[in-house]
């Protein structure tokens, strides 16, 4: 049976370049009829569409097992060190699809359905997002999962199996409504629980001190259950695990329950356990000292703990099996990152374990803790550094208190013997910090207890160095490190943009998506008409598919051939969705000035979720679904502008949204932003930037030359110039004619009609409160934004730029951010090692 060459085709194409198929499309047809009637039990009569997903998910799964057992039966026999990679958050999305790209085996899943008559999109779409993350944090974790098994990396990924993920977010009449993310309602075919290494967690009680020391008592336990997930390397048949903990109530009852004759609320108080990996916090950028957040932290910690050691007691070393009683080897064996400080607690979680359990010195479990794990530092803002009161530390982790209160004497001891008398500095170096309430300081506690710190782009690592941990690094330099943030090229442009990926593939092989510095080549073709058309082509399509989209889900026709300019990331005011906001309302005020000037259409997609309690966040959302209510409605306007607040932003939104973007918005505060991944994201789609020297931004500008990038604002240093001076936002109202325009349609209800003083608030932020300095970059980005409508009217120059904005993306990838963690901080080498397929002899 043949069939034309559909786009259904063309998207699958790229994922077998230079990979065997060893599997026969019969074969995947006999799989998922097999798993439709004996795994769903159902017949094509009843299935639906659903039903049909799941019964494909099982089919590749399978192809994933026996890849999955010998991997770790080949990380058993060769005993390597292995990398633990703690995150609170993993951003992973869909699975299906990368599974298929990772393993092979898309072109004869997507031919097998084809023959079976279903449409292989529909069920891909099917798949729940697993949103177990909020942002940029829980996608880097994502993404480095990725690439440590695509190297050939023995490393896992341990985290929570949140119940409901980030929150759904409806916009209702202009404004954010959060609905759960039930993710978990259909069932999830990619994990499997492993209940044989069900973990006891202890909180609450007292310690007590006993002729071996000392001793936690009286404690409340709550289970670990771990839901082991897949994590394919790219064409290698290496599968690692990413390990979710999910709390379960302790199996036995009190009996004094079933002698009052309360058995009913015995078993109601269990659910009590379980509400610890209920929820995701939907909130990175905020730190809240919630109890609940805290023995999440400790939960994960802890159990990732007990099983690292368990792993390493039982590992296979030396001519024969036996259990390792020795702890000598453990920093030899095993490299634990703490993805920023949600896991910080690792640290006297493993000092508890040597201590109390394994019976060593403390001078011995601490310079094995300090060889073991590193901390990687992810923010700049003060208000997101995590700080636990002591009070809470002492009801809830007693002994874990105690060790720290241990490890900040012994440490404040060593700034004295550096630095006798400074006690300045022996206040900023504590983790103990006095003023107020008592509270413990998380990242201190994560740079003393580590043996290598980084941030993650070389701006935000100097930051680190000169501001935040200034003291830290004067006292241990040597800690310090950058490691700039990536991206996996398989998920953000094999994935997601078959059409180039295919066109890359043309012209330099099939080799990139592992060795993504080799797009480099294309730069020699920047200037070449044919390529820059086809660059073009593929780029008109991706914004053709993702119009058709805006117009189903929004009923706003756009016009394809406008710029889509486009910023999407969580709405925090350091991300200055503001003053894009600004921008738009000065669009609309010259298209009414004067509707017949020449002008450079755009369509304006601003998307991201804000904190459900983050209330400036949620009023930008409103305002920013307001003035597109009005621009959109504007019959003078016409298709000159369009504005579309992006519903529900997440990663499968954004794999639509990458391939289409024109242009890419980073305007944050230069400073405030720790890297970005988005930036990445757009890059290595074609997608020009328009931002500040802010984050991950520099050294894009670096890499491609500032002339392939659109950069305006202050530097770090003029932000803290302006700063020392004072800024005074009257002075900007008062001297800039469109600032005030803006200011006074805000405050004035030009954009609320029903509501005159809607967006007050926004507007005394803007004049009074505005800690990221809107009004003294505005000049700068409306000027550049000019530039940026001016270079889109001449084309060939537009896609030279994309075409080296590709081209430059290479250092960008999460590969090499891997690789570097991997030989400078873990002390291992990437393998790049392919595993026998299943079913050949070693």
């Amino acid at each position: 049976m043949s069939k034309p060459q559909s786009d259904v085709d063309k998207r699958k194409q790229i994922s077998v370049r230079g990979i065997a198929q060893l599997e026969d499309v019969n074969d995947i047809k006999k799989d998922f009829n097999r798993h439709l009637h004996y795994t769903l039990v159902k017949d094509r009569n009843v299935a639906t569409v659903r039903d049909y997903y799941f019964a494909l998910a099982h089919t590749v799964k399978d192809h994933l097992v026996s890849r999955w057992i010998r991997t770790q039966q080949y990380y058993y026999e060769k005993d390597p060190k292995r990398v633990y990679y703690l995150s609170l958050e993993y951003y992973m999305g869909r699975s299906l699809q990368n599974t298929m790209i990772n393993l092979g085996i898309q072109t004869a899943c997507d031919e097998a359905m084809y023959q079976i008559g279903l449409d292989i999109e529909e069920l891909e779409e099917m798949e729940e997002d697993a949103g177990l993350g909020n942002g940029g944090l829980g996608r880097l974790a994502a993404c480095f999962l990725d690439s440590m098994a695509t190297l050939g990396m023995p490393a896992y990924g341990y985290g929570l199996r949140y119940e409901y993920g980030i929150f759904a977010q409806k916009i209702r009449n202009g404004e954010q409504v959060e609905e759960p993310d039930d993710w978990l309602r259909y069932g999830n075919p990619w994990e499997k629980a492993r209940p044989e290494y069900m973990i006891p967690i202890h909180f609450y009680g007292r310690v007590i001190d006993t002729p071996e020391g000392k001793k936690w008592v009286d404690t409340q336990t709550v289970f670990a259950m771990p839901y082991d997930n897949p994590v394919p390397g790219y064409a290698n048949n290496v599968v690692n695990t990413l390990r979710l903990w999910s709390a379960k109530s302790p199996i036995d009852f009190n009996l004094k329950f079933f002698n009052d004759g309360d058995y009913i609320q015995a078993v109601l108080d269990r659910n009590l356990a379980e509400n610890i990996t209920r929820v995701l916090y939907p909130n990175d950028n905020f730190f809240e000292g919630k109890e609940l957040r805290l023995k999440q932290e400790y939960f994960m910690c802890a159990a990732t703990l007990q099983d690292i050691v368990r792993r390493y007691k039982a590992s296979k070393f030396g001519s024969r099996d036996a259990v390792r009683t020795s702890f000598d080897d453990f920093p030899n064996k095993v490299a634990i990152q703490l993805n920023d400080t949600h896991p910080s607690l690792a640290i006297p979680e493993l000092m508890r374990i040597l201590i109390d359990d394994e019976k060593l010195s403390w001078e011995k479990a601490w310079d094995i803790v300090v060889r073991t794990c590193a901390y990687t530092n992810h923010t700049v803002l003060p208000e997101a550094l995590e700080r636990w009161p002591v009070s809470m530390l002492q009801s809830i982790l007693p002994r874990h208190l105690d060790i720290i209160y241990h490890i900040n004497f012994l440490h404040l001891q060593e700034v004295e013997k550096r630095f006798p008398g400074d006690f300045g500095r022996m206040r900023s170096l504590s983790l103990v910090e006095e003023d107020g309430e008592k509270r413990i300081n998380m990242a201190n506690l994560s740079i003393v207890g580590s043996h290598a710190v980084n941030g993650v782009a070389a701006i935000h690592s100097e930051i680190i160095k000169k501001d935040i941990f200034k003291s830290f690094f004067e006292m241990t330099p040597a800690k310090f490190q950058n490691k700039t943030n990536g991206i996996t090229p398989r998920r953000w442009l094999l994935l997601c943009n078959p059409g180039l990926s295919d066109l890359i593939a043309e012209k330099i092989g099939d080799e990139w998506p592992v060795h993504l510095d080799q797009l480099q080549q294309l730069k020699k073709w920047s200037k070449d008409p044919t390529f820059q058309r086809a660059v073009a082509r593929v780029k008109q399509e991706n914004k053709l598919k993702l119009a058709q989209l805006l117009e189903k889900d929004y009923g706003v026709k756009v016009n394809p051939a406008s710029i889509f300019d486009i910023q999407v990331k969580r709405i925090h005011e350091y991300k200055r969705q503001l003053l894009n906001c600004l921008h738009i309302i000065t669009l609309y005020n010259r298209i009414k000035r004067d509707p017949t000037a020449n002008f450079t259409p755009r369509t304006i997609m601003i998307g991201g979720k804000a904190a459900p309690g983050y209330y400036i966040a949620k009023q930008i959302i409103k305002l920013i679904c307001a003035v597109g209510n009005v621009v959109n409605n504007d019959p003078i306007v016409g298709d000159k502008l369009k504005v579309i607040f992006l519903e529900n932003y997440r990663v499968t939104l954004a794999e639509k949204i990458m391939p289409a973007a024109d242009l890419s918005e980073q305007i944050s505060t230069a400073g405030t932003e720790a890297s970005g991944t988005g930036n990445m994201k757009f890059q290595l789609n074609g997608g020009l930037t328009i931002g500040t020297l802010d984050g991950a931004n520099v050294e894009m500008a670096e890499e491609m030359g500032n002339e392939n990038i659109f950069i305006f604002g202050m530097t770090v240093e003029e932000v803290e110039d302006l700063k020392c001076r004072g800024y005074n936002a009257y002075d900007y109202y008062n001297s800039n004619p469109d600032i005030k325009q803006c200011v006074d349609q805000i405050q004035g209800g030009f954009f609320s009609p029903g509501n005159p003083h809607e967006f007050q608030d926004l507007a005394n932020v803007l004049l009074k409160y505005d800690r990221y300095y809107l009004f003294a970059d505005f000049e700068s980005y409306i000027k550049t934004q000019d530039r940026v409508s001016a270079v889109y009217q001449d084309q060939p120059k537009w896609l030279e730029m994309a075409i080296n904005n590709i081209a430059t993306s290479g250092k960008f990838s999460s590969d090499r951010t891997i690789a570097e963690y991997a030989r400078e901080i873990w002390g291992i080498e990437p393998s790049w090692e392919k595993l026998p397929n299943p079913g050949v002899a070693k």
